[in-house]
């Protein structure tokens, strides 16, 4: 009976928790550049004093779902998108590289290069930062900036710097809470010069409200299944104590 009732009470213990990373994809839907995470289940051994006998259920989050999103055409000069496979390096919160697909940038009264959450944009010397005034601004393919300043001719053209574009493994990529990605080993990611940028696009989120819908349906059938387990569980062992006194 006590079998029973472990594995049921921890199967819906992990139903809860998967539900919340699918419910926390569902919420990010329309966020740009936001990556779906992943969970499955297996079962685990229950290890400590007496036999090992006992399995619990066990939701993991073994990756996230790194398939591009839909690119969208803004025609605005500080939206980049990654055009195939690679990522943006900007400065999280900890003063430490990570990385994100999100290419909404723009700059403050400094002239700091960031993207829409405030971390600022990584260049080949670190943080980029924008000779204000300027009247125009481009971006390359290979993430190179130029810049005409305010009131100049319109054939000065001033090169910034670059935007360091990296495509490290997606396997050494772990998501942190802060939503950006970093390497798993915690090194840096070199530039990668084959990585190209889209300039007047934003990339979507690779979210599917349909199917995280359907997976939130069937997480909650499994809960409810859970809990039914439980309470025979508990009715077995009823009827097991009115034997017993008989």
């Amino acid at each position: 009976m006590d079998k029973l009732l472990y594995i049921a009470t921890s199967g819906a213990k992990q139903n809860m928790a998967e539900l919340a990373v699918r419910a926390n994809n569902l919420a990010n839907a329309n966020t740009d550049g936001f990556k779906a995470d992943m969970a499955q289940a297996r079962s685990m051994q229950a290890f400590g004093e007496g036999l090992p006998t006992r399995v619990f259920a066990m939701t993991e989050l073994p990756s996230s779902n790194f398939q591009a999103g839909a690119l969208r055409t803004t025609g605005r000069d500080l939206d980049i998108a990654i055009n195939g496979d690679g990522w943006v390096a900007v400065q999280g919160k900890d003063g430490q590289e990570a990385y994100t697909r999100s290419g909404s940038l723009s700059f403050d009264a400094t002239g700091l290069l960031q993207n829409d959450r405030g971390n600022p944009i990584m260049g080949e010397n670190g943080p980029i930062v924008l000779p204000i005034p300027i009247q125009k601004i481009e971006i390359s393919q290979d993430g190179t900036i130029s810049v005409r300043p305010q009131g100049a001719p319109a054939e000065v053209i001033e090169v910034v710097d670059r935007i360091k574009l990296v495509n490290p493994n997606n396997q050494d990529l772990t998501r942190g809470e802060d939503g950006l990605f970093r390497q798993i080993n915690g090194q840096i990611a070199p530039a990668d010069p084959d990585v190209k940028v889209e300039s007047g696009a934003i990339e979507s989120s690779n979210v599917s409200p349909v199917e995280e819908m359907v997976a939130l349906i069937d997480i909650q059938r499994q809960f409810e299944m859970q809990v039914k387990l439980m309470k025979t569980a508990e009715e077995n062992d009823r009827a097991s104590a009115q034997m017993v006194r008989i």
